[in-house]
């Protein structure tokens, strides 16, 4: 039963039941943070609904804007028909009568009456018809997604452009079986597909020509909405399916984003398993359908227009039907994919066609926190919403998707590619693709020039006259590398524009079969050959031909691809990144690391254009990163900052967090890394993540038998903490009855990262009087983090109990009790020997036993 709360605001939270108490303080506050466009750091633990308060909270705010947005479009356009002034005196307008948030430029104080008056006649003329063009679009949106929910007519329509489809496929089919094999010209044809095409920059053209101009064209408006965010597959499926069973679940428009990897129904690209080879065969085939739709205007001008394949998955006219069932009921990625097939329409386009009229979009962290991610799929966050969940490794992960590595053995192979490519076809290329394949070659020369080795000898056989790290600043590294000359932003636009990359993998894989004439066989297998004894660790034994390689084997993206990611970090600002020298003896074993230092240079852009911004997790504590680190570097204010934090839902009675600090013997516990070679420990947890589901069913079933059988006392199971078992994984009810944490988990304080980002901390950030400097409490955060994920496990609903030790005398100092989870934190116990801690676990398990 559905139950409306309202609170004292006059604000209604529909919910699955009677919410708790924590849960409507929750919503209340994430509604007050988006009404006032604040940045909210919510903490929630897990078992108190978070996903639940975040849906009914954020989506309550949405349905009261939307309502208020309406009233004042009929406010205005009231007013422009004469029939109320079009300013009241009340309340400050919603919708502006300029761009959203501004009354468009300001006036000079000179200008004449008459001027202002005109201008602003102007604006609310413009206003109005704006409103009146979304009004239409608006409704026929909805009787578009009204006439499929109640009627069956567009499904049976799609369902005989399927049977089309499938029937024109097998006469496709059978005509090719029927066909001779290629001619030479056709071969010859094909081969034109490697050639680059004549480049232009931005500045040439004027502006850059829209690669998807088709698809702009069916392009609606964006609504306001809301973009959810979180790390894994499995927990924005789990997210869904919240929603679903929400009071929400029925009403609201939204649409599951993933990768093609995720999304794409083409067999034929599936296949080929490396996400950068499906990406790239994806954007392939849609640039060989608008060369097709481009020769139906025209006569071809060349044979290889015909030759190129298109997608069988896209079609406007599906696409536009899958884009309407999409919103019409709340789906997650399986049943999205499920739909593609059925409709035989790409659920990857699908869903991005459906983003303008979504009201809730729920997508992986990258697709947000990427920029270029977030442009090539259609995401606009001015004056959005934005929530990112499970966030207590943000900045991390921010920090991990612009760091890059590049290996010897990679910068290599790309030369040797990108070489052998110039050669073949430098004749046939316009200066200007020559002359930025030449910078690319130089680079790459240099790049391994740096490392100590020679980029015309192979990488394996190469010993290094130098090992060791080395870390040099981002300017520093381009001098020392001799390309401070080279303008690497008009590098990177090339790479991005010709597709070179693309062209180059095309290459490799077309030499790596038999084909052209006969003298040229040897030559091509040799080369392919050198190509692969340039991957570390292959053996001597002849390439198999890639009609013969394993099915399921994914084939390797072309080097070039990750180089240029490397490329693109290294136009970053100076003092926001590091480059990092890796020499290991062997040139192959060498890279190139570029390290972002300043993750606030990419949060910045979505913090800028949204309306707000919620960071939420089940443990955020220590938040202090969050705002130092990732929000004041970003030039969010501090007034705009908002911290909720709630506490558990279980009783207090049923958690015992103690602090032990000498053992049996009375001996100090500190297991600090100096010490770590006097108690006898052991740790192991499995190698592979696909085992671990075996070991925790083996866990569990060992305490369901012995508690049915009445013979054996539980299970202890041993995990280490940031590995496979310390974060992500339900330890409920019997399961997790004590959590030990032994020692404080410290990142290696040796490490050269970990020592530049202290650096940088301290010396970008202010230190507060009385307080650790910033590197030594970025140290302190990172261990607090990973144990308060790590002892989360346990207290998974109400009625679950646990008990908590903390086995280690420096957890009783006050500045690490601090950074413990509330909820926890006002519980603890420090005992300072171990008879009594021994005593108080014993007791606290016989009287939560005795009441279960």
């Amino acid at each position: 039963m559905t139950d409306k709360t309202q609170e004292p605001g006059g604000i209604h939270f529909p919910f699955p039941f009677t919410p708790y108490a924590i849960q409507k303080d929750f919503m209340a506050a994430l509604y007050q943070v988006l009404e006032t466009g604040k940045i909210g750091i919510f903490e929630s633990p897990t078992g108190t609904g978070k996903s639940l308060s975040l849906i009914c909270g954020a989506l309550s705010w949405l349905r009261d804007f939307e309502q208020k947005k309406r009233q004042e479009e009929l406010r205005l356009l009231e007013a422009e028909a004469g029939a109320v002034p079009l300013n009241n005196g009340k309340d400050p307008p919603l919708l502006p009568l300029a761009s959203q948030g501004t009354l468009g430029p300001p006036r000079d104080p000179a200008e004449p009456d008459w001027v202002t008056q005109f201008v602003q006649k102007k604006e609310e003329r413009d206003l109005v018809d704006r409103l009146k063009e979304e009004q239409i679009r608006r409704r026929k949106r909805e009787e578009r997604l009204q006439q499929i929910r109640h009627n069956t007519q567009l499904k049976y329509a799609a369902k005989r452009m399927r049977q089309e489809d499938e029937e024109t496929e097998r006469l496709l089919h059978l005509s090719r079986e029927m066909l001779p094999r290629a001619r030479p010209e056709q071969l010859a044809s094909e081969e034109e597909e490697l050639v680059l095409a004549e480049y232009e920059s931005d500045e040439e053209k004027g502006k850059a020509s829209g690669a998807d101009e088709d698809e702009d064209d069916l392009e609606e408006e964006h609504v306001t909405k809301i973009y959810y965010c979180s790390r894994t597959h499995s927990q924005l499926a789990q997210f869904v399916h919240e929603v679903q069973r929400s009071p929400f679940g029925k009403d609201t428009r939204l649409v599951s984003l993933g990768s093609r990897q995720n999304l794409c129904v083409n067999d034929d690209v599936r296949k080929l398993g490396s996400v950068q080879l499906i990406n790239d065969r994806c954007v392939e085939m849609q640039r060989g359908r608008r060369e097709k739709s481009i020769a139906a205007e025209s006569k071809p001008r060349r044979r290889r227009q015909e030759q190129r394949a298109a997608c069988p998955f896209y079609s406007h006219e599906r696409l536009q039907l899958l884009r309407d069932e999409v919103l019409v009921g709340v789906k997650d990625i399986e049943q999205l994919v499920a739909l593609g097939k059925e409709a035989r329409a790409c659920p990857y386009y699908g869903g991005r066609f459906a983003i303008p009229a979504a009201q809730l979009v729920v997508l992986p962290y990258q697709m947000v926190l990427h920029a270029s991610t977030r442009q090539a799929a259609g995401i606009r966050l001015q004056g959005q919403v934005v929530l990112i969940d499970e966030a207590h490794n943000l900045i991390d992960t921010i920090t991990g998707m612009h760091s890059v590595e590049v290996s010897g053995s990679q910068l290599c192979q790309a030369h040797s590619q990108l070489l052998q490519y110039m050669e073949r076809y430098g004749k046939r290329l316009k200066a200007k693709n020559l002359m930025y394949i030449k910078q690319i070659l130089y680079l790459l020369e240099k790049f391994v020039a740096v490392l100590g080795g020679n980029v015309k000898q192979n990488p394996n056989t190469q010993s290094l006259s130098q090992a060791g790290t080395e870390l040099k600043t981002i300017n520093d590294f381009l001098f020392q590398s001799q390309i401070d000359n080279i303008n690497l932003f008009k590098v990177r636009r090339y790479c991005e524009k010709s597709m070179i990359s693309r062209k180059l993998l095309g290459f490799t894989e077309r030499y790596g079969v038999v084909l052209g004439p006969p003298r040229e066989q040897p030559r091509l297998a040799g080369f392919q050959h050198f190509l692969q004894s340039l991957q570390p660790g292959v053996s001597e034994a002849p390439a198999a031909p890639v009609e013969e390689e394993e099915a399921g084997a994914p084939r390797p993206a072309s080097p070039l691809m990750h180089i240029e990611g490397f490329l693109a970090a290294l136009t970053t600002a100076n003092q926001d990144g590091r480059v990092i020298l890796s020499r290991q003896g062997s040139l192959s074993q060498s890279s190139l690391k570029f390290l972002l230092l300043n993750p606030a240079v990419h949060f910045a852009q979505v913090v800028k254009e949204c309306r707000a911004v919620v960071i939420a997790g089940g443990t955020m504590q220590p938040v202090s990163d969050f705002r130092e680190q990732l929000l004041a570097c970003a030039g969010v204010e501090a007034e705009r900052v908002v911290e909720f934090s709630c506490g558990h839902v279980i009783p207090p009675d049923n958690i015992l967090p103690l602090v032990i600090c000498s053992g049996p013997a009375n001996q100090q516990l500190e297991f600090t890394y100096q010490k770590r070679e006097l108690p006898q420990m052991i740790f192991q947890e499995p190698k592979r993540a696909n085992q671990v589901e075996q070991v925790l069913k083996e866990y569990s079933r060992c305490i369901k038998c012995g508690q049915a059988e009445g013979t054996a006392t539980g299970a202890l199971l041993l995990s280490v903490v940031g590995g496979k078992m310390s974060e992500g994984i339900n330890f409920s009810d019997n399961l997790g009855r004590c959590v030990v944490m032994v020692g404080m988990p410290y990142p290696n304080v040796r490490s050269a990262e970990l020592q530049e980002k202290m650096a940088y901390l301290d010396q970008t950030l202010p230190r507060a009087p009385g307080q650790a400097a910033p590197g030594k409490a970025l140290v302190e955060n990172l261990c607090m983090k990973a144990v308060n994920q790590s002892i989360g496990r346990a207290i998974r609903h109400q009625k679950d109990f646990a008990s908590i030790v903390l086995l280690d005398q420096r957890y009783a100092r006050p500045p690490v009790l601090a950074k413990l989870p509330a909820w926890i934190r006002d519980r603890v116990e420090v005992k300072a020997t171990f008879g009594p801690a021994f005593a108080a676990v014993r007791k606290f398990h016989r009287e939560q036993s005795g009441s279960s």
